[in-house]
């Protein structure tokens, strides 16, 4: 049933959009092996024992219920509101197992439903293997062979017999129970067996009122429970309800209307639910510009199936159904719909088409108000045509000063001026086709119908003069009218084909852009992968240039103090002209020629520059020397490069030339606290040496110029190694020992480039 809350309604279609989203990507919901269980609930409930059939019923319902609340106990995903209804799902494994247990599928008792009930069946298995034990060994006795008509044990009210000839009757001892047809033989229960035909029949009763028993106390505990299964059987046809539609929202392809308590309505691309084949969509809107609606336009033409697509639209919405409708779809919510279409002629009633028609009105009209919607087929019809039109006028005036959604399909063209001239009443039309005399099933808002007689009865053969003639009867005003919505429909139909094909275009810039977007994240994609790939390899350089530099240092501690001086300084030397090497491949391979700028940047310490040869950042770490080359600081390497070959990097923000604030500021730190000396005295050659390299890499990194390294004077063996050292460095641009005050032989001025 529609809902007429506000919240209600929308919680309804929200429980049906979380479902059609479920099932698009779990088709399959364990919804099977519900059964109607509520009559067994109220006979349990009463304290009737229900039947094996009616347990079995709960029994299969109890396992689905079982079932489905654990599909929403697993349930991933946002779906708040079907999980919410799994939530009133109860377990009863107690009662499910324990009919399930008793009664088997095939719906006899088993064994194991008692104890008491093994016992009887058992015995009763030992009585029927002894009682049929003796009926073989009389049937196979030569004493009463000849009075045996067939071979065979049989049962007659439940008791062993065994068939015997009709002349022996006086012969065999026992108790006749049946005869055949042909009356040749004759049923006799021996007497040997009566005792335990007896204990059979004993037995038997026994069984029966163990099963009883069982019944009895299965449905005790469907009793006991019979509330909270009847809760959870009712949150079962729920949730099995709101699946239900939404599968008719697939199958219908239906979406998912926007809700609104204005009484607005703006259906787009509707199409009636209940018309199979192909159908012809509707665009229609009430409530915003305009609470009242006439449509005018020939028989046939979809008047009343436009009433109707709006009627079922609104009503489907607040069942909580998705409509069949295109996207942006809005449907309001109303409180009352009424609706009075159809030709309700009756015989019986005395009822003609006006008096039926009135009838309704008169209903209607005494409850609408501005939270009504209201649909009329024909209004006014039936009844003489002037007073027909005034009195739809009027209930048209009457609707509209109490707010109600109105909406109305008639032939009188007064009604058209009447839509004309009323503030908030608008004309409507459905599209009739002239050169092929059929409707389009069109709805075009804005414009009334006309009524096409003339032109009809021409082109069905209608004689012109005829023709004429009628036209000459009715106002030159009715004409001028004609002649003019006969315009509007024109001009209309070109704007729609001009709409049409603006749509056509935008839809064609909509796939071009898609394609550009398309293309764009493409090349971001390649341009992503060739910087990984880029990063990758610089990786691997850097790590074959560390390697290369371990093993350099591992030859070098090879050789000791004792070695003679001159394999020493050999060693040194070639561990420096390999690292130079491996330098220069790894600049090789980093960097890409480039073309110099025809005018070097100006260039000072701190400022951030890209280097395009290695698509690197980096930071200036000295000012410019004489030969127009700068040193830069990429990542964790000094490089020497021409001050042309840099680009000086500007902040997007403020304009400004970007300064690091990284690698630079660490240098600006190191420049306020680098002492201008460094002191190896007392260290061996190869430490000194060593630190002498890193002492100079933080000076050039913080901008000294000008250094002092002590060494002492002693042999002159650290002196030496020094200044072989400085003479290989890159980076020095001279050296010489020490003056007066700087500490003379004991130490060497370094200048630094």
């Amino acid at each position: 049933m529609p809902a007429t809350d506000f919240t209600a309604v929308a919680r309804y279609l929200a429980e049906t959009t979380e479902a059609r989203s479920l099932i698009r990507t779990q088709p399959v919901i364990p919804l099977g092996g519900m059964r109607e269980i509520r009559p067994a609930l109220r006979r349990a409930e009463i304290g009737a024992v229900l039947d094996v059939e009616e347990l079995l019923t709960v029994a299969n319902t109890l396992y689905a219920i079982r079932r489905l609340k654990r599909f929403f106990t697993d349930l991933e995903g946002d779906y708040p509101l079907l999980k919410q209804m799994g939530e009133d799902l109860q377990i009863f494994s107690a009662t499910e197992q324990a009919i399930s247990t008793a009664i088997r599928e095939q719906g006899d008792i088993a064994d194991e439903a008692s104890v008491e009930l093994v016992r009887i069946r058992r015995e009763r298995r030992s009585t029927q293997q002894r009682v049929r034990e003796r009926l073989e060994s009389i049937l196979r006795s030569a004493e009463y062979g000849k009075m045996i008509q067939e071979t065979i044990v049989t049962l007659r009210d439940d008791r062993y017999v065994v068939p015997i000839k009709h002349e022996y009757r006086g012969q065999f001892p026992g108790i006749i129970h049946d005869q055949s047809s042909s009356g040749a033989t004759l049923y006799i229960e021996p007497l040997s067996i009566l005792d335990m035909n007896n204990e059979l029949k004993e037995l038997a009763i026994a069984e029966e009122t163990e099963i009883q028993r069982i019944l009895a106390r299965l449905s005790g505990m469907v009793a006991r429970d019979a509330q909270a299964i009847g809760q959870s059987f009712g949150a079962q046809g729920g949730i099995d309800f709101v699946f239900a539609k939404a599968k008719l929202a697939e199958d219908m392809r239906g979406e998912d209307p926007r809700l609104n308590e204005d009484g607005f309505i703006n259906i787009k691309m509707g199409r009636h639910p209940l018309i199979q084949g192909e159908v012809v969509p509707t665009d229609i809107h009430l409530g915003k510009d305009f609470s009242t609606l006439v449509i005018t336009g020939p028989n046939t033409g979809g008047k009343t199936v436009t009433l109707k697509t709006v009627g079922l639209f609104v009503l489907m919405a607040q069942a909580g159904l998705h409509v069949p409708a295109g996207l942006g779809t809005e449907i309001g919510v109303f409180r009352e719909v009424f609706a009075d279409i159809g030709d309700e002629q009756s015989i019986e009633q005395s009822l003609s088409t006006f008096s039926s028609h009135m009838t309704n009105l008169v209903r209607i009209l005494d409850r609408v108000d501005h939270h009504t919607l209201v649909l009329t087929d024909e209004l006014g019809a039936g009844t003489d045509p002037t007073e027909g039109a005034a009195l739809a006028m009027a209930i048209l005036e009457f609707t509209h000063s109490r707010g109600a959604r109105t909406i109305a399909t008639t032939h009188y063209s007064e009604l058209k001026t009447f839509a004309f001239t009323r503030k908030g009443v608008e004309n409507a039309s459905v599209e009739f086709d002239i050169e092929t005399l059929r409707p389009t099933y069109r709805l075009i808002i804005g414009t009334p119908g006309r009524s096409n007689a003339f032109e009809i009865a021409g082109r069905l053969g209608l004689a012109q003069g005829i023709i004429g003639r009628a036209r000459s009867l009715i106002s030159e005003e009715q004409i001028h009218l004609e002649e003019l919505l006969g315009k509007l429909a024109e001009t209309r139909s070109r704007w729609e084909e001009d709409r049409r094909i603006a749509a056509e275009m935008r839809s064609q810039s909509e796939q071009v852009k898609d394609e550009f977007e398309n293309q764009k994240r493409i090349l971001e994609q390649r341009e992503k992968e060739i910087i990984e790939k880029a990063k990758k390899q610089a990786f691997e350089i850097l790590t074959k240039a560390k390697k290369d530099a371990d093993e350099i240092i591992s030859q070098l501690k090879t050789v000791t103090p004792h070695d003679n001086e001159r394999k020493r300084q050999g060693a040194i030397q070639a561990a420096r002209e390999k690292l130079k090497r491996e330098r220069s491949g790894l600049l090789e391979d980093l960097m890409e020629e480039v073309p110099l700028a025809k005018v070097a940047p100006q260039l000072v310490p701190g400022d951030v520059v890209y280097l395009p040869q290695f698509r690197q950042k980096g930071h200036v770490v000295s000012p410019v020397n004489a030969e127009g080359n700068v040193l830069v600081q990429v990542g964790i390497m000094k490089v020497t490069v021409a001050a042309a070959a840099c680009q000086k990097t500007v902040d997007g923000e403020t304009g400004k030339t970007a300064r690091n604030t990284g690698i630079s500021a660490i240098a600006a730190a190191k420049a306020k606290h680098i002492s201008t000396e460094i002191d190896v005295r007392g260290m061996i050659v190869d430490e000194a040496i060593e630190t002498v390299e890193k002492y100079l890499d933080d000076a050039l990194l913080s901008g000294v110029p000008k250094v002092y390294v002590i060494h002492g004077k002693g042999t002159g063996a650290l002196r030496k190694a020094v200044k072989e050292f400085l003479a290989g460095h890159p980076r020095v641009a001279g050296y010489r020992l020490g003056g007066p005050g700087e500490g003379g032989d004991g130490a060497t001025v370094v200048e630094l480039k």
